[in-house]
């Protein structure tokens, strides 16, 4: 029954649950999400601009709340932070998750607004993630973000040795993630980067070029591992 539910609020008939639950683990389970909708609920109620259900956890922080929109299913799990304040704001697709810990901030100083994070269909971004869409993010669909990734779409100048780092400015060329990536665990994507569709990162690599799709990439600094 629970398999048929799940499977009717994302929209895919072909979900299966593959492990066995004893009867407290399932209740364990869904008193947890059944608090979860009823402050998801409430945040509705509040402006958050969500589609069907949303799963919202202890202590979620979502600040300029009509510049965040999100589809069905949204889970924001406990301690999210999220400041869309950004001239495109922050736009979730269907069935995203944003994992407990994660940080999502677009404008860094007022004196300099920023662009915005889309996420795509079925994301889901692990714990204490960190996106900074000061120069825009975009991830597609399907993308699979592990726990403490770190993106920043905007860089500080610092080739003037006559004025201090602060005052140079930034650079801000943005960061695009195709449909159907794996960012592994503890790895960093750094500003002006594209990674195409079905490419793999591994675990703690720092990302500061494009790459082709259906590759894997590794390394500090990243380098093409072999195509798959």
């Amino acid at each position: 029954m629970i398999t048929k539910i799940i499977s009717k609020l994302k929209g895919d008939s072909s979900y299966n649950i593959r492990s066995r639950y004893s009867s407290r683990e399932w209740f364990v389970i869904l008193y947890e999400r059944g608090f979860q909708v009823l402050r998801g609920f409430i945040a509705k109620f509040f402006l958050l601009k969500t589609k069907g259900l949303c799963f919202k956890g202890q202590s979620v922080t979502v600040k300029h709340r009509s510049l965040f929109t999100s589809g069905k299913n949204l889970i924001l799990d406990n301690n999210v932070f999220i400041n869309a304040l950004s001239e495109k704001g922050i736009r979730f697709g269907d069935n995203v998750t944003i994992s407990r810990n994660c940080t999502l901030i677009c404008t860094g100083v007022i004196s300099h607004k920023g662009v915005g994070i889309t996420i795509g269909n079925d994301t889901g971004i692990n714990s204490y993630c960190y996106l900074g869409g000061q120069g825009g993010i975009e991830i597609g669909d399907n993308v699979i973000i592990g726990p403490q990734v770190k993106i920043f779409s905007e860089n500080h100048n610092f080739s003037d040795g006559a004025t201090i780092i602060k005052n140079q400015g930034v650079t801000r060329l943005g960061v695009r993630i195709e449909n159907d990536c794996w960012i592994g665990s503890g790895a960093t994507i750094l500003d002006g980067v594209v990674l195409k569709k079905r490419t793999v990162v591994a675990a703690g690599s720092v990302v500061n070029q494009s790459f082709e799709g259906n590759s894997l990439i590794g390394g500090i600094p990243a380098k093409l591992i072999k195509k798959i």
